[in-house]
């Protein structure tokens, strides 16, 4: 009975969570899209989803994320375009909020961070390979790179200042990064083969490489800042008002 009422209970919250990702994107991206290159819509609304997935969980995070930014992508002021949504907003929606929503549910470790930053590493010699062969330009590099070392010192710095939240701070990093790499990858990837709505010359078709770092670096900087300043407060409060939402201390 109890597994009946919690699936129950997931369904709803992901109705829940869907509609008001649509209702508060449709409101917050104000028509703004990606300097230069175009495309992805300012996008405040990802705490919505966020605190959905840390009170009940990666599914309900990331299934209604998925549903939310599909809707929100087949309304005006949307591109409107079904294929363009289901390769790219609705798998990186998915895999973002997914990602927050287990992995701030985790009790995380300096190890298992210091683990993680060092796998995650790689990233800069595979950058300046990209560089040397001409693929990346040196200044989108040098872009690319201080996000990426940003992000470090982003996680480093909240780790100590509020530990309570630490593995929502790595959620939050992680899952973002996994979302908006998807982004920029699918959306060069779709550039090859099919025009890009709402873009600006010369990238709405055969858009060149660089630009897929130039979406990622757009959407994570957009999206962090509303991620680390709402969503914990508002979990937090979620946690005094209902206390059994919050997480169970081990036994």
């Amino acid at each position: 009975m109890v597994k009946q009422n919690m699936k129950t209970l997931d369904v709803a919250m992901i109705g829940i969570s869907a509609a008001l990702y649509t209702v508060v994107g449709y409101l917050t991206n104000l028509g703004i899209v990606t300097p230069a290159v175009g495309v992805v819509r300012f996008w405040p609304s990802v705490f919505v989803p966020a605190i959905f997935a840390v009170l009940f969980g990666p599914w309900v995070g990331g299934i209604s994320a998925a549903i939310g930014i599909f809707f929100s992508d087949m309304i005006y002021p949307g591109h409107g375009i079904a294929i363009l949504s289901l390769t790219v907003g609705v798998p990186a929606n998915f895999l973002m909020f997914f990602l927050i929503g287990y992995i701030a549910r985790t009790n995380m470790n300096w190890k298992q961070v210091g683990a993680g930053l060092g796998t995650f590493s790689i990233i800069i010699p595979l950058i300046a390979y990209l560089t040397t062969l001409e693929l990346l330009s040196i200044d989108i590099a040098l872009l690319f790179i201080g996000v990426f070392l940003g992000c470090y010192v982003l996680i480093v710095l909240l780790w100590i200042l509020l530990p309570k939240w630490r593995s929502f701070w790595v959620a939050s990093v992680v899952g973002n990064g996994v979302g908006c790499a998807w982004i920029g990858a699918t959306l060069w990837i779709y550039s090859q083969v099919l025009t890009l709505p709402l873009s600006f010359a010369p990238f709405e078709q055969n858009a060149p490489f660089y630009a897929s770092f130039l979406w990622f670096v757009w959407t994570f900087t957009i999206q962090i800042p509303f991620l680390i300043t709402i969503v914990p407060p508002v979990v937090k409060a979620c946690y005094r008002a209902f206390p059994s939402l919050a997480p169970q201390p081990e036994e």
